[in-house]
């Protein structure tokens, strides 16, 4: 039988539109709440250093007034791992981060970077949160990962998201391979990055992912249909994918 599958839902772009005017609206927290009602697993909120959209007293809100699991996505800085051990949430997930991209544009260079990320993967993991490394679907990436003491990936979906026909098919196949994989190497596998309702499904369907983290497209989605139908409407089509693989 396979696993449930878990829905992270991020709010980071409620705070985008709260501030484009200013003002404590949209809230955030507000969102997250709505989340949790429609049937979201947990929250994740990127704190970026420009502080575009999240906030420090966001994650503050987050963690103290949102009864879910609060998954905090941040870069490896001395400044956001000192924020992450004082807001303790149960999971970071660590991300490239390049002041001027408008989105996370790729995975984290694990591979290329393991002095630098395993002591602050041990630091973190000591206060008892747990990490994840957002990388490509690459098995170098994923062995650095289980190397430095990661529990989770968390897998970029985005080339998957925005090619189609034969390449989208090349895409699928590594991703569902790299999720393979992790489990074999120790660690438990989440996906995201672009997913929709037109192509969720068949990562949904990958039994080794135990959790999609979607954001944007929801957001957008719920200028028409609200918040809560838009979550439900994408839980609906990822437990109709999973329990039809």
């Amino acid at each position: 039988m396979n696993q449930s599958l878990r829905l992270g839902v991020n709010i980071d772009h409620v705070a985008t539109v709260r501030n484009a005017r200013g003002g404590v609206h949209p809230d955030p927290v507000r969102a997250a709440l709505a989340a949790m009602q429609a049937g979201a697993d947990g929250i994740t909120a990127h704190l970026r250093e420009d502080r575009r959209h999240i906030r420090d007293a966001d994650m503050d809100r987050l963690k103290a007034e949102v009864p879910l699991p609060l998954n905090f996505e941040m870069a490896a800085t001395d400044e956001m791992v000192a924020i992450a051990l004082r807001v303790k949430p149960h999971a970071v997930c660590l991300v490239p981060e390049r002041r001027e991209e408008v989105t996370t544009e790729g995975g984290l260079d694990v591979a290329g970077r393991q002095s630098v990320l395993k002591p602050i993967v041990a630091r973190l993991a000591d206060a008892g949160i747990r990490v994840s490394m957002f990388i490509a679907a690459d098995a170098r990436q994923l062995e650095a990962s289980a190397a430095i003491g990661a529990a989770v990936i968390e897998l970029h979906t985005g080339a998957y998201c925005e090619h189609h026909g034969s390449e989208r098919a090349a895409e699928l196949q590594r991703i569902t391979a790299a999720a393979r994989l992790s489990g074999k190497l120790g660690l438990e596998c989440h996906a995201g990055h672009g997913l929709s309702y037109d192509n969720v499904g068949a990562i949904a369907a990958i039994p080794d992912v135990r959790e999609l983290n979607i954001g944007h497209f929801l957001i957008g989605e719920a200028i028409f249909v609200g918040l809560e139908g838009a979550i439900r409407a994408m839980r609906r089509r990822m437990d109709e994918a999973r329990s039809s693989s």
